[in-house]
């Protein structure tokens, strides 16, 4: 038996090889690609990219290899970037819940300052209205009935006074015009004799 290839079957073996090399080639640069972009690697990605067919990369070792090595690094990287996020995530709350309990403490502080204030006015309203006598209640009570009289009268007075300016005024203006037209009569030009 012959071991040593014919001279063509050695020559397609090596342009098979170089085929497969070159189609190698073609597919680590899109697997590179498909991770700069960040986009998911899988085989219909790398088989498109890579313009080879999925029964190539299935059949090839070096493919598949490069392909499941690609995927594990996505799962871990996204692993990483999940855990990432969760740690933010729970920075953030932490700072949410941080701020929440100031926040709870301020307005408790308030809520006392306010409390304070309010039983002071309601200790100077009892003192106030336990200053005021029946006799004194009567007298304001009398004072502001005839004050509240007297604007009513004031009123009516201004209203009265009103109307005796606007009848003035009228008259005022009879006048006027009544002095004008003697004057005009007066200067006019005299009458033929």
């Amino acid at each position: 038996m012959n071991t040593v290839p014919e001279p063509r079957t050695a020559a397609a073996l090596a342009a098979r090889r170089s085929k497969t090399d070159t189609a190698l080639l073609r597919v680590r640069e899109s697997i590179v690609r498909l991770q700069r972009e960040k986009a998911q690697v899988s085989v219909a990605a790398v088989a498109r990219r890579a313009n080879v067919s999925r029964t190539f990369l299935y059949a090839n070792p070096e493919a598949r290899a490069a392909i499941a090595t690609a995927i594990a690094e996505a799962g871990d990287r996204r692993t990483r970037i999940l855990v990432e996020q969760d740690d933010e995530r729970e920075a953030t709350w932490r700072e949410r819940a941080l701020n929440a309990e100031e926040a709870l403490k301020t307005a408790q502080t308030e809520i006392l300052t306010q409390r304070t204030r309010i039983g002071e006015l309601l200790g100077q309203i009892r003192d106030l209205q336990a200053d005021w006598t029946e006799k004194a209640i009567q007298r304001i009570t009398t004072e502001n009935t005839t004050l509240k009289q007297r604007v009513r009268q004031l009123t009516a007075d201004n209203r009265t006074l009103d109307e005796r300016l606007k009848a003035a005024r009228s008259n005022l203006r009879f006048q006027d015009r009544r002095v004008a037209d003697l004057e005009a009569r007066l200067t006019g030009p005299e009458p033929p004799a």
